[in-house]
């Protein structure tokens, strides 16, 4: 293939706003990584492989329904195969049914025209309030009483 990385990172926004999960997964180099360093919770840190990743993405529109892009830079590198990239997602809690606007920060290296690398550096207390779970992340949940 001979996409470059911001040609593959662009598709893949593509896709996400197409809510292609597998798509988006298949972009991924079958031994490629999704790092996560600010997870937090239940969330991972690291996705090994292709499958993983697929696996983490199989539910995604069912949680988070992204409906626009509305902010992207992208920034080059010292290295022909890694870009970082700025972006801004809005859409809809499917959970809450608010919207929401979420930041990002990424940092793809790209290798044949797949995904070696993804480092997403998320706000994971912006993505649980969005997803109208913060009390849980938090730990503040209170006991029901009766």
């Amino acid at each position: 293939m001979s996409r470059t990385p911001e040609e593959t990172f662009r598709l893949l926004l593509d896709l996400l706003l197409a809510k292609d999960m597998d798509a988006v997964a298949d972009l991924w180099a079958r031994d490629g990584v999704g790092e996560f360093p600010f997870a937090t919770g239940a969330s991972p840190r690291r996705l090994a492989g292709r499958e993983e990743v697929r696996a983490y993405l199989s539910g995604y529109p069912d949680r988070m329904d992204v409906r626009a892009i509305p902010a992207i830079t992208v920034h080059r590198t010292g290295r022909p195969d890694t870009i970082v990239v700025e972006f801004a997602a809005d859409g809809r809690t499917v959970r809450t049914g608010e919207p929401y606007r979420l930041d990002y920060i990424c940092v793809v290296t790209v290798q044949d025209g797949l995904i070696t690398c993804y480092r997403d550096y998320w706000n994971p207390l912006a993505a649980a309030a969005a997803a109208g779970a913060l009390p849980e992340l938090l730990g503040l949940s209170r006991p029901e009483t009766h």
